[in-house]
Parts: C-alpha cells; structure tokens; sequence
C-alpha cells in the first residue's frame, strides 16, 4: 500500500511538472534550462526529455561556470550533452572577473559563488532569454518558498517577492514588458524525499558525488570541505581522507559534505529519510547572513 501511494505521489508530481514545461515552451520564445550539474537540475533536464519525448528538448543548457566546479560536475555535464544531443552554453565567472564586471573576493572564506549573478544576468542579456527553467524546490530554503512556478524579473534582472502575479488553477502568466524575464521552477513542489525516489524510480545516472566516496578533506566551522587548491588552509587546519559524499552540489569553495556510507539510491533515500539537517545546511553561502539567500535572489541569483 504504501509503496503504491508513493509511486501515485511520484506520478502526480511528475505530471505537474511537464505541465509547468509545456506551460513554458508555449508561452516564451527563447527559454533555456539554467544546468548545475546538481540532481535538481537534472531532474529537471529528465522531466523536459520527457515532456518533448520523441523529441529533443528544444532550448539550450545554461551552466554558469564558477571556474571552481568539481571535476566530477563538468564530467557529467559534458557527457549529458552529448548522449542527448543538446546544445550547451556555459558563462563563465573567470571572464566576468577578467573583463572587471565583478572582483573577486581574497581569504580564508572567499567564495566566487555570489559573483555568479553577474554572469548569469549577463548572459542572458547576450542570448536574450526570456524565461530560465531553475531546479529550485520550496522545502529546500525560505527564500525559496516564496517563489511562483512563473517567477518574474524586471528588466535589471531582479525579483520582488512582494510583488508576485497569483497563480489560480494552474493558469500562469507569462506577459511582461521588453528586457525582462521569468524564472521558472517546475519542481516546486517537490521535496529532497520526492527527488531521490524519482530518480531511483526512473533509474536517472547521477554523478558520482553524490555517493559516498574517500576524499582528502578538512573540516573549518564544523563543515567538512574537500581539500583543493581552491580553498587555502588556515595553520590549524589538517587534511585527512575521510568517507564523504555531497548532498548538494555547487561551487568548490562553499560546498560541504556529509560523512556517509550511502553508497547506492536506495541508501541514500534512507539516510535522508532519518537526517534532521536539511540539504543546504551544508551550504556555506546560506550562512554569511540571517537573509542571504533572499538577498540573492533579489538581485538576480538563481
């Protein structure tokens, strides 16, 4: 009984969102599909083969390239875009940096992850994108919950979470002025859970982050980070291998791990089904204040 509730629950949810996808292709000219290489944008990717089934997903991957991925996460993006035959544009952080469109931040904690929006926004300025699909969720951060599945932005980019269009009886509005566009998020609704049974349920491949692996990492504020060179050690910190895995991907400099033993789908459902620690919690960027995802967000963050 169970197991067939939960699968109704994966069906349902499944058909909101091509819903939302279709929704999307319909209404906007040129969308794209902001890609982190992360397991909500992937599912997103997976629910867009699936709404365009037999054809290929008809806009573009957008991955805004901090320059300080994982190796692992650019592996797994190239070789997506290639099994499917999708096209892929990257903006990179490192050539907003170069061309003095943002500075990058010196030190310990100095992370390139806020200089993203920048990239973001600029490109796409440059390929006049209209409407981006994002993998966000509403359980994942408070910010987040206040999101539409049509998520406005004025023509700086930016988003009013005061001034948001009501969303009745599925019926999304679209229309808004030259220069701006729309985020949209068609796994709102979605939790961590709902993820992991999906992809267990469809059988999605997934980078090999998100199992437990050994890495040499460091631990700094009660946060196990994976030892880089993008990251300086301070004189009391020590690397030691550790069995980790990654709960949540992003930029090296402001992701943490989790120590593990999940080393398959079905281990991982278990792990997050007994944790009380959500997935951003591990995240550094969420930390540098009481509002800073908000904030982001505000000025054009994902």
């Amino acid at each position: 009984m169970t197991k067939n509730y939960s699968l109704k629950h994966l069906e349902e949810l499944e058909s909101e969102s091509i819903y939302v996808i279709r929704e999307l292709a319909a209404q906007f000219e040129k969308p794209a599909l902001l890609f982190s290489g992360g397991k909500d944008s992937i599912v997103c990717f997976h629910l867009a083969s699936k709404a365009f089934f037999p054809a290929k997903v008809p806009f573009p991957l957008v991955h805004i390239d901090t320059g300080h991925n994982f190796n692992e996460t650019i592996t797994y993006r190239d070789d997506l875009v290639k099994q499917n035959g999708v096209n892929l544009i990257v903006g990179s952080v490192q050539a907003s940096i170069d061309s003095g469109r943002v500075t990058e931040e010196k030190g310990y904690n100095a992370s390139r992850n806020v200089l993203q929006t920048v990239t973001l926004l600029d490109t796409i300025e440059q390929y006049k994108f209209d409407a981006c699909i994002g993998g966000a969720r509403r359980d994942e951060e408070k910010a987040r919950a206040k999101e539409r599945f049509f998520s406005h932005r004025d023509e700086f980019g930016q988003w009013d979470p005061k001034n948001q269009r009501p969303e009745l009886w599925n019926l999304f509005n679209g229309k808004k002025n030259i220069g701006e566009h729309f985020r949209v998020f068609p796994i709102s609704n979605w939790t961590e859970m709902d993820v992991w049974q999906y992809i267990l349920k469809e059988n999605i491949e997934m980078p090999s982050l998100y199992f437990t692996h050994e890495r040499d990492c460091f631990v700094r504020d009660g946060v196990i980070y994976a030892h880089t060179n993008v990251i300086p050690l301070k004189p009391t910190e020590k690397v030691e291998k550790m069995q980790v895995r990654f709960r949540t991907i992003g930029d090296v400099s402001c992701t943490g791990a989790v120590l593990s033993k999940a080393n398959s789908l079905q281990e991982i459902i278990q792990e997050v089904a007994a944790t009380r620690v959500t997935e951003r919690g591990s995240r550094i960027d969420d930390k540098r204040s009481e509002a800073a995802m908000e904030d982001r967000k505000k000025q054009g963050y994902f």
